[in-house]
């Protein structure tokens, strides 16, 4: 039996089953974790209708996780996912009692919005928090970070000349797959050593 459950959510413009969130699945599986995926109703209603859609207003996205973590049993429970996804499960990890929070590049702000920011509600969160983090994600870069008032809860693992995806550059000697795998690892020490 798996040690823990991770719910991952999408990001805003790609499904649960990109190629990114694959990979993290995938990953995380092979370290022992049972893994969950889902997806919010507008990429639900994208699949159906095979045309865009903007993200689902913020009540009905903040309901959907409740939902997918009540369906998952809770107790135990870590939760995330790739940016406008682990954004989301931030905002109600501290109610819903997670055991730990995992975001996989937080939009810290809009893209070409750095005055803009997403982050008023870690200034005080409570869960356990693990931020991935390109060093030069444009939604918030190793020095953007820096920065900002966040809580002590929250421990940011900065991948090397990674982007929103994590991806370097190739004049880096690094490849997106190094990062992937540096993440992935980060993410299992970092699920092993929570309170049981």
């Amino acid at each position: 039996m798996a040690a823990r459950t991770i719910a991952l959510a999408h990001g805003a413009g790609a499904p649960m089953d990109s190629p990114f969130m694959t990979y993290f699945a995938r990953g995380l599986a092979d370290q022992g974790f049972r893994v969950a995926r889902f997806e919010f109703p507008y990429m639900e209603a994208c699949r159906r209708k095979a045309r865009s859609r903007t993200p689902d207003p913020q009540p009905v996205l903040l309901a959907c996780w409740r939902s997918v973590m009540a369906a998952l049993g809770g107790h135990g429970l870590v939760i995330g996912g790739k940016s406008l996804g682990g954004r989301m499960a931030s905002m109600i990890a501290d109610d819903m009692a997670a055991a730990g929070l995992v975001c996989l590049g937080y939009p810290f702000h809009p893209p070409g919005g750095p005055n803009a920011l997403r982050t008023e509600h870690l200034k005080t969160l409570k869960t356990p928090t693990l931020v991935l983090q390109g060093t030069r994600d444009l939604l918030g870069n190793r020095e953007e970070v820096s920065g900002y008032a966040r809580s002590p809860a929250i421990r940011v693992h900065w991948l090397e000349d990674g982007d929103h995806g994590f991806k370097p550059r190739r004049a880096s000697g690094r490849t997106a797959q190094d990062n992937w795998n540096e993440a992935i690892a980060a993410i299992a020490a970092f699920v092993n050593a929570l309170p049981r």
